[in-house]
């Protein structure tokens, strides 16, 4: 089985940072490709950045599917917007997720709801946009750190301030688990599990596991 996660920023490091995640729950047997577009915003905090980034994110999902070789059996857009998911649906074959979606599912699954800790405050009407589209009722609150996607990504002190805040949002919400909404976040998903005692979900993580799982489903004939 072959995964492909597209980061529809162009900050590399991240995209690293996303396929060792992926690589780390994926199947022995799974090939996890990580990839990001050369072009578009170095980062998506707002609206404009989820439209800008659109056009290449979709042409890196198609060039892949074109291949002769190496064809993706499922795709992850690797972004909390879930930008283009629906559209990018409709232009490849197979699965295709976006790590808001499949945080946010895997955690009601989990824990039955649950609340969001996200990156800048501009980014909190998408994220209540998406909760209420796929889970409408469990979704308790959203919250922003506001700080930047590229510092979560590159300072790992950024953990601290990015905990506290899930454990106000937990208190402040009596929620039972913690939704990522940031793919930067992915790497705090396990201490902050251990420090607060629930569930704490990433998307990148999710979307993986879920896949892989969304594969065999449909192949099992």
């Amino acid at each position: 089985m072959r995964l492909l996660l597209v980061n529809p920023n162009t900050t590399a490091s991240m995209t690293r940072d996303i396929e060792a995640n992926a690589r780390a729950v994926a199947s022995a047997t799974t090939l996890v490709e990580a990839v990001n577009p050369v072009d578009g915003p170095a980062s998506i905090e707002s609206d404009d950045d989820e439209h800008r980034c659109l056009p290449n994110l979709l042409a890196e999902l198609t060039k892949a599917h074109a291949r002769d070789v190496g064809r993706p059996d499922a795709s992850i857009i690797a972004c909390f917007g879930d930008p283009g998911l629906e559209l990018a649906r409709t232009l490849v074959d197979g699965p295709v997720l976006g790590i808001a979606q499949a945080a946010m599912h895997a955690a009601a699954l989990a824990a039955g709801d649950f609340s969001v800790v996200t990156s800048m405050s501009a980014t909190v009407p998408r994220a209540w946009e998406l909760a209420k589209a796929y889970t409408p009722s469990q979704c308790l609150g959203v919250y922003a750190c506001d700080i930047p996607v590229l510092t979560i990504d590159s300072d790992p002190e950024t953990i601290g301030p990015i905990g506290d805040l899930c454990a106000g949002a937990l208190e402040s919400d009596g929620s039972r688990a913690i939704v990522l909404g940031c793919a930067a976040m992915a790497k705090f998903a396990v201490p902050l599990t251990r420090r607060l005692g629930v569930p704490v979900v990433d998307g990148v993580v999710a979307a993986t596991v879920l896949a892989e799982s969304m594969v065999r489903l449909i192949n099992r004939g």
